[in-house]
């Protein structure tokens, strides 16, 4: 079964063409990771798919739904969730607390209940807690629960930002360049992340520029060139391609 589906997206700026005419499909479950050289419109894509940026034309379906006009904020609703290749925390909020502020968008109070703080407003938020500790310790940051965000190490905070996609309950889960800036050992225990996230039933979709990253763990490749689709396929296809060779490895030096 296919979760998302992409039917000929467009995006142009002006005269700038960022994607041009690109169509994939996402299994439910699976890792796909989209790849290609500097500029090659993979951040506009992404946001194209998360409602930050309307596309010119083409459409997004996701569940068999067209969310292509919807704005941000339906689409993580519905259950898409990403996280930037920016690191973008609350770096006032303690690490629990910013991966609660995630879990309180699927929650509902009433007026009174938030106000009064009553016990059924205290039960709910007993659950947040428990519920965001769990992702805590699925990115391996239990330890770190009362710790303010931005004293987290650079690769801890790529974590919890991960931690805080999760805690959206979203059934796909799309990361900007999760590695970026990491250390060979972090980059590996994030590989090992994504498979754990995996194995929870997430799909998920990744920008990423470490090669071996990409080929241990997607399913499926799409590799763009100037907003262009020009390969896809099983990682190994997608390896020997000319085509990608020329446009993404022979043109850029993996980290």
């Amino acid at each position: 079964m296919y979760i998302l589906e992409v039917r000929e997206l467009t995006k142009h700026f002006g005269g700038i063409r960022a994607v041009e005419d690109v169509s994939f499909k996402v299994k439910d479950g699976g890792i796909v990771s989209i790849i290609g050289p500097n500029g090659a419109g993979k951040t506009t894509l992404f946001n194209c798919l998360t409602g930050i940026t309307k596309p010119t034309k083409g459409s997004i379906y996701f569940m068999e739904n067209d969310i292509s006009k919807f704005p941000a904020h339906k689409v993580s609703e519905l259950g898409i969730a990403r996280t930037f290749q920016n690191i973008r925390l609350f770096s006032e909020m303690t690490v629990m607390e910013n991966v609660m502020v995630s879990q309180h968008t699927r929650m509902r109070y009433g007026f009174l209940s938030s106000v009064l703080q009553g016990s059924n407003f205290r039960k709910k938020e007993q659950i947040i807690k428990e519920k965001a500790f769990e992702y805590l310790e699925l990115v391996g940051l239990e330890d770190y629960a009362d710790t303010m965000a931005n004293n987290l190490p650079y690769g801890s905070q790529r974590r919890l930002e991960i931690a805080r996609a999760l805690a959206t309950e979203a059934k796909i889960i799309l990361l900007d360049e999760p590695t970026a800036g990491m250390n060979p050992i972090e980059t590996s225990e994030v590989m090992s992340l994504i498979k754990k996230i995996q194995e929870l039933g997430k799909t998920l979709i990744l920008i990423e520029h470490d090669m071996r990253l990409v080929m241990g763990v997607s399913d499926w490749i799409i590799v763009l060139d100037h907003g262009v689709k020009i390969a896809e396929g099983l990682p190994e296809k997608v390896k020997n391609d000319p085509l990608v060779i020329e446009a993404y490895m022979g043109r850029e030096t993996t980290h």
